[in-house]
């Protein structure tokens, strides 16, 4: 089965609601973000994944076991968020009152990940999922899926900003059944909850 990747952003936090940037704090989900996870998992009940591979964090974990509870959930560290070092907690909006024009895709984050090192762990990332086939299932973060994509098509770092993932969205990363070389985004950042408020 050709492959194709199923890449889950978490549900909702305290602070994706708040937009703080959250790379290496451990925040749970909120009770709004298991239930967004659940409708997910209904969603998605049929699917049957060949892998099903997390970030570290509990938000990823706990969304994870709400949406595949009956697949065998590996770590995969590289699936971890942008690391924000100095900029851990804060909001862009802040960032850019002492930083104006700030752009993490571009500038990366002082004490934390650069642009070039979060584009190298996405490609290390995709290098060994080309390897694999059929379903699989990546349950990661915000910013960190925009780089995954952007990489993915082999777009730079700095497109990472046209790509935007709502919390317990479901996109999809395959290839062009007509050219199986050419790698696609099928779908992105579909029954999020941020999706559906751009359409009502």
């Amino acid at each position: 089965m050709p492959l194709q990747l199923y890449l889950i952003r978490h549900g909702e936090t305290t602070w994706s609601l708040t937009h703080q940037h959250t790379g290496l704090t451990d925040v749970p989900l909120t009770e709004h973000g298991e239930e967004e996870a659940r409708q997910l998992g209904k969603r998605l009940s049929v699917t049957q994944f060949t892998r099903v591979f997390s970030s570290p964090s509990q938000r990823s974990r706990r969304t994870c076991a709400l949406v595949a509870s009956n697949m065998r959930l590996e770590i995969e560290p590289d699936l971890a968020e942008w690391n924000y070092g100095d900029y851990e907690g804060g909001c862009t909006v802040d960032i850019r009152k002492k930083r104006p024009g700030w752009n993490i895709f571009r500038d990366g984050c002082p004490g934390g990940e650069m642009p070039a090192q979060v584009s190298d762990r996405a490609d290390r990332l995709i290098a060994r999922l080309r390897t694999l086939d059929g379903k699989i299932a990546l349950f990661s973060h915000g910013q960190f899926g925009c780089v995954l994509a952007a990489r993915w098509i082999g777009l730079p770092v700095i497109e990472g900003p046209h790509f935007v993932l709502g919390t317990a969205s479901l996109s999809l990363l395959g290839y062009d059944p007509d050219h199986p070389k050419v790698p696609v985004i099928a779908l992105w950042n579909a029954f999020s909850h941020d999706m559906l408020e751009l359409l009502s």
